[in-house]
């Protein structure tokens, strides 16, 4: 019997390996700047085309390497960093991957030049799939350049499961500003496609979070401090009132090296508890220092992930840390009890004029009429949402609609609607004998409306029927000739940061589709126009929250464009929990939500409505 087990050969390794290393562009441009760093570089330069597709290029004026050095790192398992297992566990620096150079070379074409500074010429290899085409004495300045040009040339199957170029472009944004934010003591530079990015000097922490996110967090940033035998907590964190919709701006670091830890994002959130909504995250850059010891970095391949020794008591003092940041700085919500809410009169915006009062007649007001209609005045919450103007609902539509639910749960949204149809189609006769008279829906802790059904009551939350209402609308609106617009009497601005131009570039267009009108002029959004459901509305705080909701769809969901774009604007504009409902407003609200499309389930696929049925409350009882 022949033998079965082979070795591989080294091309065929190198490729695997780098299936571990190499995810995507950005993780080349993780292990080259974290080699650089390590090479001691006081500056670095990032170049990337194509969302780095095409190309990434890394520059350094670090120590550079020797002919024979340049060669051995193309080499498996070839590094300065480690000469004993027990090194693992005492590592300070960042680039100790020996096979990631070798992985890169392995599915790309790379072109290295490097120069000591203490040598004439330096040296250039050419490596094309771990082969080396050449190897020649070349004039080149102090350090390194490495270029990886056409990623998984020779893997065609990776290279279709890459994202867009945008998509890839943000990837290789994220790993730069992980790396930039670590270390402020080095210039950094960006440039994709031959645009310039980021220009980050040689500066201190606060002033190189500032030159990132834009001159606004300057007075957003809250200073921690924190040290105990077991860890020292350095850092920032942000104002509760500047808390987003995600986690994009949160950071943690260990011994100057990027990590993710839920445990800890729970400990952080903890601390803001009772300061911020649900459903929102307060930025952070946290800076811990710790012994080598006590960690373990090689959890995971991308050395993302981290094992502490004492992470309990790690949580307690991360939270106990950011509590007193907050407490320290008279961070915390205050009531005035002495305080006169009439006079409480809203400041002018520039430019605007004091606007006369506009008294409304209802011409159909009759004052002996017995049955009072639903229907929302217009500053009312509901309305703003963009119910005004839409065809009545008739109320009997969701009461038959729940008339024969099943006593257990709600049953699948199908049967609903053929036995909603079934419902409709009966006899007047038995329609008189079924009709339930119908009763005032009550609003539960300013988030839930209960309201009454023949054989008990349903829940509804008020955040995701509204959503799921304005969705329909939105996407009716869309699909057919665009959101109707209403222009602003002042352009309002809109300051964002460079992390943030390409996306809002790809979401522009569809925008303006929407109903805005809107201009990106280099770091500022410039509001021209809104959809008529929001012009009662803050544009400025309603485009963030578009947007903030737009970034966590895309990573969440496989949505289209389209559906993205109507469900960031649904999730901006829909009332939130807390919001106090007129009578009339919780009645309408019930009624188009039994009109729409899918009254069971959110645009985000949750439960809208929770039934319990007689049977259910009187076991209860039992």
């Amino acid at each position: 019997m022949s033998e079965i087990i082979k070795l591989l050969p080294d091309h065929i390794a190198n490729q695997i390996a780098a299936g571990e290393v190499v995810q995507r562009p950005a993780s080349v441009v993780k292990e080259l700047i974290e080699n650089a760093i390590d090479a001691g570089a006081s500056r670095i330069n990032l170049i990337a085309k194509d969302g780095g597709r095409t190309l990434v290029q890394v520059v350094d004026n670090g120590s550079g390497m020797t002919p024979i050095d340049a060669r051995m790192a193309f080499e498996r398992h070839a590094t300065s960093k480690i000469a004993n297992a027990d090194d693992l566990f005492l590592l300070h620096t960042k680039g100790f991957r020996g096979e990631a150079l070798a992985s890169i070379a392995a599915i790309a074409h790379v072109c290295m030049k490097t120069k000591t500074h203490d040598a004439e010429l330096g040296t250039e290899i050419i490596n094309e799939g771990s082969k080396i085409v050449s190897q020649e004495p070349v004039m080149t300045p102090n350090g390194t350049s490495i270029a990886v040009k056409n990623l998984f040339f020779n893997v065609p199957a990776r290279r279709n499961f890459l994202g867009k170029n945008t998509t890839e472009y943000r990837k290789i944004v994220e790993e730069f500003l992980r790396i930039a934010l670590v270390h402020p003591g080095i210039e950094m530079s960006f440039h994709h496609n031959d645009d310039e990015i980021y220009n980050l000097p040689e500066q201190g922490l606060r002033q190189r979070i500032v030159q990132i996110y834009g001159a606004k967090f300057n007075q957003r940033l809250v200073p921690v401090n924190e040290e105990t035998d077991i860890i020292k907590i350095t850092g920032f964190v942000v104002k509760p009132e500047y808390a987003k919709a995600s986690r994009d701006q949160s950071y943690f670091f260990v011994n100057n090296r990027y990590f993710k830890d839920r445990y800890f994002n729970h400990a952080v959130a903890n601390a803001y508890e009772g300061l911020i909504a649900s459903g929102k995250y307060p930025p952070y850059f946290l800076y811990f220092d710790v012994p080598t010891k006590s960690i373990d970095v090689n959890v995971h391949p991308t050395k993302t992930e981290i094992k502490f020794e004492e992470n309990q008591a790690i949580y307690a003092i991360i939270r106990s840390a950011v509590k007193q940041a907050l407490g320290q700085f008279n961070i915390a919500p205050s009531l005035d009890f002495d305080q006169e809410v009439s006079f409480n009169i809203p400041a002018l915006k520039k430019g605007e004029s004091v606007r006369i009062p506009e008294i409304q007649v209802d011409p159909t007001f009759n004052p002996f009429e017995t049955t009072k209609k639903s229907n929302p005045s217009k500053g009312s919450a509901i309305s703003a949402g963009g119910f005004s103007g839409k065809k009545e609902v008739d109320p009997s539509v969701w009461e038959n609609f729940y008339q024969s639910a099943k006593s257990t749960a709600l049953e699948s949204y199908e049967d609903e609607v053929e036995e909603k149809v079934q419902v409709e189609t009966v006899s007047s006769s038995m329609n008189d004998e079924l009709e339930v008279k119908r009763k005032k829906p009550t609003q539960i802790n300013d988030k839930y409306i209960l309201t009454s059904i023949k054989n008990g009551f349903l829940l509804i939350d008020q955040f995701r029927a509204h959503c799921r209402i304005l969705f329909d609308q939105l996407m009716d609106d869309i699909g057919k000739s665009g959101v109707e617009s209403q222009k602003l009497l002042f352009t309002e601005e809109i300051e964002i940061d460079k992390t943030e131009v390409s996306s809002w570039k790809d979401l522009i267009p569809e925008l303006n589709h929407a109903g805005f009108e809107l201009e990106l002029n280099q770091q500022k959004i410039v509001i021209h126009a809104v959809p008529v459901r929001l012009e009662e509305q803050n544009p400025q705080r309603t485009l963030v929250d578009i947007f903030e909701n737009y970034q966590e769809n895309q990573q969440k969901n496989d949505l289209n464009m389209e559906a993205s774009i109507a469900l960031s604007m649904a999730s901006a504009m829909a009332i939130k929990g807390g919001k106090k409902l007129t009578a009339d407003e919780m009645e309408y609200l019930t009624d188009a939500l039994f009109a729409s499309t899918s009254p069971q389930l959110s645009p985000h696929g949750k439960k809208i409505i929770e039934t319990f049925t007689i049977e259910e409350i009187t076991k209860r009882f039992n």
